[in-house]
């Protein structure tokens, strides 16, 4: 697959990138290595090669640095335990892969830490911590759901690996949905920005269809420049590898056609986004502030690719248990 020549993908949203990108960059690297999360050379070169900061710095244009901080280390979180989970034999374990959720989701419903928690637990717990002080405890409620959903997805995968099954494209990007942590990343906007769209808008069915285009949009991009990396590991979770295998598409007709629903979505977000009726100038500007994130996340996404180098290796791992940190400051 790294003879073909990867799509350009539609996307007419102008890159952005936070004041205190080059801060954040020398900031990730203290605060994965201060909870241990970084147990090799091998994960700590991975890591570096990801790129993970300059994903928050270009998806949190005008956030300040405090708020930055706490976007960088959810994704980091985030990615460093996909890797643990997606690369290993955990992601085919989900009776397994729940007892870690259990526990992580406890953590972030303010469960006390122990000895005998991981090291992601201990650096879970103090997202957490600065979350509380700068998240009304209502957003905080809906992060604590959204991780939810996002274990599930999770859990969902994990079980089709299990059992050998190949979902069906619809069924694939309703659980893609859960899997990418979409309404997480959603939720980031209004927490890390910062401001709050009322919930009457946050109920509308408008609103409810540019998240979900939003959500697969980011979904969709990301299955196609990690496609490579998934085939080499035997995962199918990833739409070109759906279309491959459900609908006998070759893998560049595949590639060709999982870029052509990207780029229809987006279209069709911006279709939508001409019909939204005034709901008033104060809501109507929470409203645009909300969609100009949901942009901003479509091109820094799109653009962290051709910056990251975290799906050129298909290299297994060993599910890393590792020792608590002896200090968190």
């Amino acid at each position: 697959m790294n003879e073909f020549v990867w799509p350009e993908l539609y996307c007419p949203f102008s890159p952005q990138i936070n004041k205190y990108a080059d801060v954040l960059e020398d900031y990730a690297f203290e605060w994965v290595l201060r909870f241990n999360l970084l147990r090799d050379e091998s994960v700590y070169r991975r890591f570096s090669k990801a790129k993970f900061s300059w994903l928050a710095a270009s998806t949190y244009p005008n956030c300040e640095l405090e708020q930055l901080k706490i976007a960088n280390d959810w994704l980091s979180w985030l990615f460093i335990w996909d890797d643990q989970w997606d690369m290993s034999d955990l992601g085919k374990k989900p009776e397994l892969l729940k007892s870690y959720y259990k526990r992580f989701l406890e953590i972030f419903n303010g469960a006390e830490l122990t000895s005998e928690d991981l090291p992601l637990t201990y650096a879970l717990n103090d997202i957490r911590q600065r979350m509380l002080k700068t998240g009304s405890a209502k957003l905080l409620h809906r992060v604590v759901c959204s991780f939810e959903d996002f274990f599930d997805g999770c859990v969902l995968e994990a079980t089709n690996r299990a059992q050998g099954i190949i979902p069906n494209v619809e069924t694939y990007t309703n659980l893609r949905r859960l899997s990418v942590a979409g309404d997480l990343i959603l939720l980031w906007i209004e927490l890390f920005n910062p401001f709050m769209i009322p919930d009457i808008l946050r109920k509308h069915d408008i609103v409810k269809k540019l998240q979900e285009m939003t959500i697969n949009i980011l979904a969709w991009c990301n299955d196609i420049f990690s496609a490579p990396r998934e085939m080499a590991s035997g995962d199918v979770h990833n739409l070109v590898l759906v279309l491959h295998y459900q609908q006998q598409l070759p893998l560049e007709q595949a590639i060709k056609f999982a870029a052509e629903m990207h780029d229809q979505e987006v279209q069709k977000m911006m279709n939508l986004e001409v019909s939204i009726p005034s709901f008033g100038e104060e809501v109507d500007t929470q409203l645009a502030k909300y969609i100009s994130g949901c942009h901003t996340w479509i091109r820094g996404n799109l653009d962290w690719y051709s910056h990251s180098g975290r799906y050129q290796s298909a290299e297994k791992l060993d599910l890393a248990v590792g020792m608590a940190p002896e200090i968190i400051v």
